[in-house]
């Protein structure tokens, strides 16, 4: 699992969504560990956070969580989401 932590103490006022950034190590590497699936409450849908600048043609989808800084939890990804992340 790759860690995240919030940007600001409320949701942004634009989108009602949390913003997240990536936690990292000494090292500078993306903070990660194991969590035991008891543990888990529900997966995370993160949407990126794209700023003033275009996307360029050549980035793959499987590299958005590594291109980007900050992510919104979309609460709207599902009810239980919704009710989770309010």
């Amino acid at each position: 699992m790759q860690w995240f932590s919030p940007v600001s103490d409320e949701p942004c006022k634009d989108t009602g969504m949390w913003m997240v950034e990536p936690n990292f190590d000494q090292h500078r590497q993306r903070a990660t560990g194991i969590v035991h699936l008891d543990t888990a409450v529900h997966g995370a849908h993160l949407l990126s956070v794209y700023g003033p600048t275009s996307i360029p043609n050549h980035l793959h989808f499987s590299k958005t969580l590594c291109a980007f800084r900050t992510y919104f939890i979309n609460k709207y990804a599902d009810h239980h989401m919704h009710q989770i992340a309010f």
